[in-house]
């Protein structure tokens, strides 16, 4: 596809050995002749020298190609050899393209040269996202972003060499979300083992359909199932689970099993098979509980929303009012959504009080702890979640508060089976029934999807990595990091909570009010001033480049900031920086 260069005038005659598998016209083997009868590191200098001769007539110089005396000479191995650092300064990426990667003859060297230049990028990359002195953001308009760069897909392939550069483009723009500043979203971190895990999920590039195809991953996701059922205190740790694409397929999962258990004739006949059906969850829940009515049919206007006190909590007495209005108007109550950690407010519902309620009318009660699940893991604060145990269901998402690299939700089932029940097809191209092992570990028929990513192998890579103990400092600091923020802002001046009283997880909410601001006497004139209060300073946040955090009105309240913290990477010396940073660029508002 393109000239060697150099290389193309041919090769020793006796290349050695060790070359046997490679083209004897490469320059690997050529190089590697070379530097077996030259002393020392001058055959691999040489070889080196003669790779950019070769490129001379270029007009860019080859990625990898480097003279300084940190990559010019031998690999240190004190004999000839075939490792990757006595060859990686011969190999230029400038007249290569992906067909000479494996699976392409001849294509290993170049592979491991290409993977570990891309290594490299990733590595830095990683380095400097925990590096405070750098930005979180380079931040650009999305019209600038695209004239920058030429984004746009041809025809022709680009070499390698262009293909590097584009990586490192990407991460150039790309937010850090590893950066100890970086506090926009619920995810948050980067874990070392979760992504070596991620690194290897990818490398094996395998299926979470059949144990046929995955059959150590089926396995982890079946012991992590189980213990994470146990710990939410289902006896034996029985029951059901599958991991999902994120918190909000796994709320789907839930109200398409609650309404399959109360009218299994929907799965054939569909919604003209059934009553009019109504969904209840609180004015504070998660967009994903009406998104779901709409996708599977039932209507977002069959879905109620129940009123929440001043923190952000469920009332059950409006729930069960509301349950009975909906029962006099013809409507089948048939799915309670309970929250453990509300997006904004962070707010637990009184999980035990609105179990009653569904016990009393027969309905599925449902806890969406996609936020705040995970703090079952912690001794101290699990308490905020008594009464999950008497869910029949329970979304936990281990990429939030865990840190688990993005994605890894899980749906947990009180009921064995029902999933099968509810969604298998039984397709007989995939799920033979005459398979030589137990079809029970055969998962795929009981997903809503047909091709699953593997999400499993990070979390349980992690905890075996950090142990439950692990987790649980890790969830424990982070609650403590909150807890210094909420401490240290509540009185200060320039700030007001959004409600009384210390923050149930790490969800701080405060409007700040700059030195102008504070005094005025017109309520309506204050409101509408403060309302652009934070999306300014958020702003200047991203154009500084120095912090991220997140900001919404709720309700009757105007804009206000919520502080939310689940990134490990996180400190003391953090919470204040964004403290003084909110007040360096809200001072002129």
């Amino acid at each position: 596809m393109a000239s060697h260069g150099f290389w193309g005038l041919g090769a020793p005659e006796n290349a050695g050995d060790n070359t046997s598998n490679q083209s004897p016209t490469t320059p690997r083997a050529w190089c590697q002749a070379a530097a077996q009868k030259l002393p020392g590191g001058i055959g691999s200098k040489l070889c080196a020298l003669l790779s950019v001769a070769g490129e001379g007539e270029k007009t860019s110089e080859p990625t990898s190609t480097k003279l300084d005396e940190t990559t010019v000479g031998t690999c240190g191995c004190n004999k000839p050899c075939n490792c990757l650092k006595a060859t990686e300064a011969t190999v230029g990426f400038s007249d290569l393209y992906s067909t000479d990667l494996l699976p392409a003859l001849d294509g290993d060297m170049k592979t491991m040269t290409f993977l570990q230049e891309v290594v490299d990028i990733l590595l830095a990359y990683i380095t400097e996202s925990f590096d405070r002195e750098t930005k979180v953001i380079d931040f650009h308009y999305p019209n600038e972003l695209l004239q920058r760069n030429n984004w746009e897909l041809q025809d022709e392939p680009e070499t390698l060499d262009d293909i590097l550069i584009s990586c490192r483009a990407t991460l150039k723009y790309a937010i850090k979300t590893a950066h100890p500043r970086y506090f926009n979203q619920l995810s948050t971190g980067l874990d070392m083992v979760g992504l070596a895990a991620d690194w290897l999920t990818s490398t094996a590039n395998t299926n979470m359909f059949t144990y046929e195809v995955a059959p150590v991953f089926v396995l982890l996701e079946y012991v992590t199932l189980k213990k994470m059922r146990e710990i939410i205190g289902w006896e034996g740790g029985r029951g059901d689970g599958i991991f999902s694409p994120g918190g909000a397929i796994s709320n789907m999962y839930a109200m398409l099993l609650a309404r399959f258990k109360m009218f299994p004739e929907v799965k054939e006949k569909g919604m003209s098979s059934v009553p009019r059906l109504a969904a209840f969850t609180s004015e504070h829940s998660h967009f994903s509980i009406k998104k779901g009515a709409a996708a599977l049919g039932i209507g977002t206007e069959s879905v109620i929303c129940i009123k929440a006190d001043e923190s952000g909590k469920m009332i059950p007495a409006d729930l069960e009012r509301k349950i009975l209005e909906a029962k006099q108007k013809g409507f089948v109550p048939f799915f309670v959504s309970a929250t453990a950690g509300t997006t904004v407010y962070g707010a637990f519902d009184p999980l035990i009080a609105i179990s009653d309620i569904c016990k009393k009318y027969q309905v599925w009660f449902h806890v969406d702890g996609a936020w705040g699940g995970s703090l079952i893991m912690s001794r101290m604060h699990k308490w905020k979640l008594d009464g999950v145990e008497r869910a029949n269901s329970v979304t936990w998402n281990p990429h939030k508060m865990m840190a688990v690299p993005l994605q890894c939700s899980a749906l947990l089932v009180r009921e064995e089976g029902l999933m099968q029940n509810c969604n298998q097809m039984h397709a007989c191209y995939l799920f033979q029934q005459d398979k030589h092992y137990d079809l029970s570990y055969d998962t795929g028929d009981k997903a809503l999807q047909c091709g699953r990513h593997v999400d499993i192998f990070k979390l349980w890579l992690m905890w075996r990595a950090k142990g439950t103990i692990g987790f649980e400092a890790q969830i424990d600091k982070c609650l403590e990091l909150s807890e210094y923020l909420y401490n240290k802002i509540k009185d200060r001046e320039g700030y007001e909570m959004v409600f009384n009283g210390k923050p149930q997880h790490t969800n701080v909410c405060f409007w700040y009010l700059p030195p102008g601001m504070r005094y005025l006497e017109d309520k309506e004139e204050k409101k509408k001033r403060l309302h652009k209060v934070a999306p300014v300073i958020k702003a200047r946040m991203m154009e500084y480049g120095t912090t991220m955090v997140s900001y919404q009105p709720q309700g009757d309240k105007v804009n206000f900031f919520r502080m939310v913290i689940s990134n490990p990477a996180a400190t003391f010396e953090d919470i204040d920086f964004l403290i003084e940073e909110i007040e360096r660029l809200g001072q002129d508002l």
